[in-house]
């Protein structure tokens, strides 16, 4: 694979406290997207088709939805690849991805599921195809995110007495331990290194903060995984996650502050007696 000498040094630094950002993951798919080799651009797709996923779901219950432009492909493109699917047509891998083709089949093949089930396959289908993509950074990644989900999902599960293995996304041998084992610690503890970390961060009781924890969590992965490939195309997807990452976080902080602030109005409304004549 290609160096990007230049490109990675004319990246800004990035931490999970920025509150501004410079440029947006849409900004890089416009700018820097275009200056990578045909093959590493196969690779930054994996990033950018976890909006496609999202636009897959919403246009297969409204053909008129409106879609997030992030994604690989145009709202005109999945609508023609959704018809094609759902004529019984085959699309190459090349032409379109085959985990999502294989999805949509079985969305039109397949009894009618509630929505959870289809987001909760497409995850799977969508992580099996990046593990197997033949990158081992690629692999490690989407398996070290499948392991956080899916374990914090079995802990709160067990926590609220709910069924464990009907919310297992994957096909591991960890989900397998996690959707079968009685164990206190699903008998992972010398199969999951970041198992107690994980622990932890279930018992956090305040959502910000958990959330905060998972992502420094990931933050530290990549940026221990990527030490030694400072300008590979490696580099450049986790600067691609980092960045979203802030993103999130800066919309969060906005709806939160939203919030407050509707819930603020409230409660004057609340204080200000109305005389009964004006009730």
């Amino acid at each position: 694979m290609s160096k990007y000498y230049y490109l990675v040094a004319g990246l800004p630094e990035l931490t999970l406290e920025d509150s501004k950002l410079s440029y947006t993951v849409a900004d890089f798919k416009t700018e820097f997207y275009p200056l990578l080799s045909e093959e590493d651009k196969k690779l930054m797709d994996l990033f950018y088709l976890r909006f496609d996923n999202a636009n897959v779901l919403k246009l297969l219950k409204d053909k008129d939805a409106v879609i997030d432009t992030r994604g690989v492909y145009s709202a005109e493109e999945l609508t023609e690849y959704i018809s094609a699917l759902k004529d019984g047509d085959e699309l190459p891998d090349r032409v379109f991805p085959s985990y999502l083709s294989t999805f949509i089949s079985e969305y039109f093949n397949l009894p009618a599921e509630d929505e959870r089930m289809n987001e909760d396959r497409l995850a799977a289908l969508y992580y099996a195809y990046a593990m197997k993509y033949g990158n081992e950074f690629i692999s490690e990644w989407f398996g070290f995110n499948l392991i956080i989900n899916n374990v914090l999902t079995a802990l709160t599960a067990r926590k609220f007495k709910l069924d464990v293995a009907t919310l297992i996304v994957g096909d591991t041998e960890v989900c397998e331990a996690l959707r079968t084992s009685a164990a206190r610690d699903f008998g992972l503890s010398g199969e999951v290194e970041i198992l107690d970390q994980l622990v932890k961060i279930s018992e956090t009781e305040e959502l910000v903060e958990r959330e905060k924890k998972i992502d420094q969590l990931r933050w530290n992965w990549m940026e221990e995984a990527t030490f030694f490939d400072y300008f590979t195309v490696e580099r450049l997807f986790v600067f691609l996650l980092q960045l979203e990452m802030i993103e999130r976080w800066i919309s969060l902080d906005k709806e939160k502050g939203s919030q407050l602030f509707r819930s603020i109005i409230a409660s004057l409304k609340d204080e200000v007696q109305i005389p009964a004549e004006f009730r």
